[in-house]
């Protein structure tokens, strides 16, 4: 039994396994338990032996698991597999289309991150939640501060400005009790900030020592930001039909 492709639907505790031979006929199907699916698969396949999986939660770390033992791994993203699923969705018939969905000589394959990229992309997801929390936060103050009587500025900017003047003001009709609380989300707030411009600072640095992000940076408009979240978006350039 020799495999010439095999399709990995992965899980969080079992990984069903569908492989095929030269004449695309099956001949392994299997669920195998995560912690013994990679020594598994090693002893089963040769270095010749393609092996595709859907491009989400731990993907890319099984992928550079596999590379790393010398074989070839292809990442295809959920809505292109979803058309090769013939029956029912569950992990076995998923794990079929990720293997048909291999063969496909037009198929658009995920770029494999390295594990810096993975460390950049985590960054920005972060410093991506973080500005939510903040936004949240000062649409909370604005809308609290209204029921006072009190017109919070719209631009993030003012609103810092607005809100220890509010604090101070003894005669803008807040009570005790509200003040107490609006200091709270005012530390909140420099909280959130402090951590967004320190996420600032992380991504900067990494754009000015990051190869790709440095070259990025040459073209017109782009900065450490995008840069940055390009080598994520991109992954190895390489893997691109024109490099």
């Amino acid at each position: 039994m020799k495999l010439m492709r095999i399709g990995v639907d992965l899980a969080k505790n079992v990984f069903q396994i569908h492989g095929v031979d030269c004449h695309e006929l099956p001949v392994w199907r299997q669920r195998l338990p995560r912690d013994r699916w990679l020594q598994t698969v090693l002893e089963k396949i040769e270095s010749g032996c393609e092996i595709g999986m859907e491009s989400c939660g731990g993907a890319h770390h099984w992928a550079r698991q596999l590379q790393a033992r010398g074989f070839r791994v292809k990442l295809i993203a959920p809505q292109f597999v979803k058309p090769y699923v013939k029956s029912n969705k569950n992990d076995a018939n998923d794990a079929e289309a990720i293997c048909e969905a291999m063969s496909c000589p037009t198929m658009r394959f995920v770029a494999i991150k390295t594990i810096e990229q993975q460390d950049i992309q985590a960054t920005h997801r972060i410093r991506a939640g973080l500005i939510e929390q903040r936004t949240a936060k000062t649409n909370q103050i604005r809308g609290l501060v209204t029921e006072y009587g009190l017109v919070a500025p719209k631009e993030l900017l003012m609103l810092r400005r607005a809100i220890p003047c509010w604090l101070e003001d003894a005669d803008n009709g807040l009570t005790a009790r509200f003040r107490r609380l609006l200091d709270g989300l005012w530390g909140d707030l420099r909280a959130l900030d402090e951590r967004v411009c320190k996420l600032d600072g992380e991504i900067t640095a990494i754009a000015t020592s990051e190869p790709s992000a440095v070259r990025l940076q040459q073209l017109r408009g782009v900065g450490p930001m995008i840069a940055t979240a390009l080598v994520v978006a991109l992954g190895d350039a390489r893997q691109f039909a024109n490099g």
